[in-house]
């Protein structure tokens, strides 16, 4: 198959040769191939500035990421075949990986399908598509679901942020069966049902399960505090595994309606909330000398750009001060992270100056990660962007 070309400046193919997928605007040799030229959506073939080939690529002249490598093969575009064939490839590896169907089946650039994040509820699988290019095959990726998996339901929740960058419409709609109103989620012996329509991304994040998994071998008989709670993923996990007490700390009342309903589906009925912004409830808690064995702080991005470095920091930096302030003596902070511009390194520096900071004595017990159905690609480094770190913090002893 032969595709138009699509030029590079001289010395931009070396990111690509190492290993990512992503051609940017400024690296493309406008002068030889116009960025005008191309349709969003449509597919090229990528020559370096010696003209040698480099594969094929999804084009979007309107983004800054206006190139999405599909092969590294200049023959070889994407076709509904190539995509299903990554897909069975990605759903052999969840399959080997967990007993049941609850994971994520497709995590974009890992997968090799940039664009393309699908997710699976058991009988309910959820699609986000967020590249114009990826949108071209909605129809291949919803017949290739069906004949992979056969489920109740396949919904598009297309409502990313990334959707309008791309030149995209938002829309949820069913490509079979009806958008429920919930999706049944087990996760490490616990239940919940989750909002799909008003919900988070594609309703859950399954992203943190490893890493909740071993907030339960810490959780019997603690009182536990979990901030940014959502619909309690962490709480509720932790009180499954026999924590004393749980409270649930979120700015959504709908997110909170959740947590209580998610407790008596489990049957759990030591998990209370508390509803307000994340730092305002901390201080307040501190303020009322409240205390608890373990504090887990798992807040949206606060680092979304890079230009947002130091802003982030800070307020990561806040946080855990807050966190540590709240700990017992001997408590555990769960300290969570998905910024992709705040590094691991990055943020246990910030756990140890904000120990410093309240006069408290760390120690750095486990670090965490993403789970594997959300693997990494060592050439891509915006694959790699969940951490953990579970730090035991002293008073008194140093």
């Amino acid at each position: 198959m032969k595709f138009p070309p699509l030029y590079l400046r001289k010395g931009a193919e070396r990111r690509l040769r190492a290993g990512h997928l992503w051609v940017y605007s400024n690296e493309v040799d406008t002068q030889r191939s116009p960025l005008t030229a191309f349709e969003a959506g449509s597919q090229a073939e990528l020559r370096s500035s010696a003209d040698k080939p480099l594969g094929t690529v999804f084009i979007n002249p309107h983004a800054l990421i206006c190139g999405r490598l599909i092969s590294r093969d200049a023959d070889q575009g994407m076709t509904p075949q190539r995509l299903s064939q990554r897909m069975e490839l990605a759903l052999s590896l969840r399959e080997r990986l967990f007993s049941e169907p609850f994971y994520r089946w497709v995590f974009g650039d890992s997968d090799a399908l940039s664009g393309l994040v699908v997710d699976r509820f058991g009988d309910v699988v959820v699609v986000q598509i967020s590249t114009a290019g990826m949108e071209t095959m909605k129809e291949a990726i919803g017949r290739a679901i069906q004949r992979l998996v056969h489920p109740r339901a396949i919904v598009f929740k297309n409502d990313g942020k990334m959707r309008s960058v791309e030149g995209l419409d938002s829309y949820t709609e069913a490509f079979e069966g009806e958008v429920p109103d919930l999706v049944r989620v087990r996760e490490n012996g616990a239940d919940f049902d989750v909002p799909l329509a008003g919900g988070q991304k594609t309703g859950w994040f399954y992203d943190h399960r490893v890493n909740r998994q071993r907030l339960q071998a810490y959780a019997p008989g603690k009182r536990v505090l979990d901030v940014f709670s959502y619909v309690g993923g962490w709480g509720i996990q932790a009180a499954s595994a026999g924590a004393a007490h749980v409270t649930c700390v979120d700015s959504s009342s709908q997110a909170l309606d959740s947590v209580h309903h998610n407790a008596g589906l489990n049957g759990l009925s030591n998990v209370e909330t508390l509803e307000g912004d994340a730092f305002a409830a901390l201080k307040a808690l501190c303020d009322e000398k409240e205390k608890f064995d373990i504090v887990v702080l798992d807040p949206p991005a606060l680092i979304p750009r890079r230009r947002d470095q130091k802003a982030g920091e800070q307020a990561y930096a806040r946080l855990n001060q807050l966190g540590l302030r709240l700990l017992d003596r001997e408590g555990l902070l769960v300290s969570a992270s998905c910024s992709m511009h705040l590094s691991q390194a990055a943020l246990l520096d910030i756990i140890r100056a904000s120990g410093r900071k309240i006069d408290r004595f760390v120690q750095l017990l486990e670090q965490g990660h993403q789970a594997p159905d959300h693997p990494v690609v060592p050439g891509i480094p915006e694959t790699d962007y969940i951490k953990a770190c579970f730090v035991r913090s002293l008073t008194g002893f140093l």
